[in-house]
């Protein structure tokens, strides 16, 4: 975006994050609570299903699956309900020596009009794919976020927005997609270029599709910012039932 010479520093800095609001995800269920799992292989047990491999996340296929980095210990887990839904499932697992546990769930929503391999500027669906959990911000104060946290009152949604959206961006979570890592989520650095689409975030729910983000629970985004720990290389594992299963 070119901004006029004349335009004053201050109008210039609202107006970049006004475009950066604009191209995330403005367009999010509630908490399942803490959910220890544990119950998975004795479902399995019950209905003469093999155990599931407790090396790998649940439901997730050998192409994504490989995509997980080796040094990773925490992946949430975006289960989308279909291609083109925007019902989703979000889960928190966390490694313990060579397994994975499942720790904690929450009823989630993605992009309108569900998921894609190819995402674009302006779709509204989700990427598929594996991304890093680097850098977190919002509204609101840092809540305790092991990840790097800039508040700011530049991520507030525009008013204009139906007034169940103007909580979405009190805390999100950067989704390292065509972004540059370390840098705040209002950062609008593409490095793929615009057309790519970008600032995907984890973010506040407000009961409906997004434009193209995950959107949870405000207890959901809390717990995930006080326990994703950045020396756990955290990572998100996102897509609807069919691609993740790949």
């Amino acid at each position: 975006m070119r901004i006029s010479g004349t335009m004053s520093m201050r109008a210039a800095a609202a107006a970049a994050a006004a475009l950066v609001l604009l191209t995330a995800c403005g367009d999010g269920g509630g908490d399942d609570g803490g959910d220890k799992g544990g119950n998975q292989g004795k479902q399995a047990l019950r209905s003469g299903a093999p155990a599931p491999d407790p090396t790998r996340i649940p439901d997730v296929g050998d192409k994504l699956q490989s995509r997980i980095p080796d040094q990773s210990r925490q992946v949430v887990a975006v289960y989308g309900k279909g291609v083109n839904s925007a019902d989703a499932t979000v889960v928190l697992y966390t490694k313990q020596g060579k397994a994975w546990e499942r720790t904690r769930s929450w009823t989630a929503h993605n992009g309108k009009r569900g998921w894609t391999t190819s995402h674009h500027e302006g779709d509204k669906r989700s990427p598929v794919g594996v991304y890093t959990l680097s850098d977190a911000g919002g509204v609101l104060p840092d809540p305790g976020a092991r990840l790097p946290y800039t508040a700011s009152g530049s991520f507030a949604a525009p008013h204009y927005w139906p007034k169940s959206h103007w909580t979405d961006f009190n805390y999100v979570i950067a989704i390292d997609y065509n972004r540059v890592k370390g840098a705040s989520p209002l950062d609008q650095t593409r490095p793929e270029g615009q057309s790519k689409g970008g600032s995907i975030w984890l973010h506040m729910d407000h009961g409906s599709g997004t434009s193209a983000c995950v959107s949870l629970s405000k207890s959901g985004m809390e717990y995930l910012l006080k326990n994703l720990d950045p020396k756990l290389h955290p990572v998100v594992v996102m897509g609807d039932k069919a691609h993740l299963a790949a």
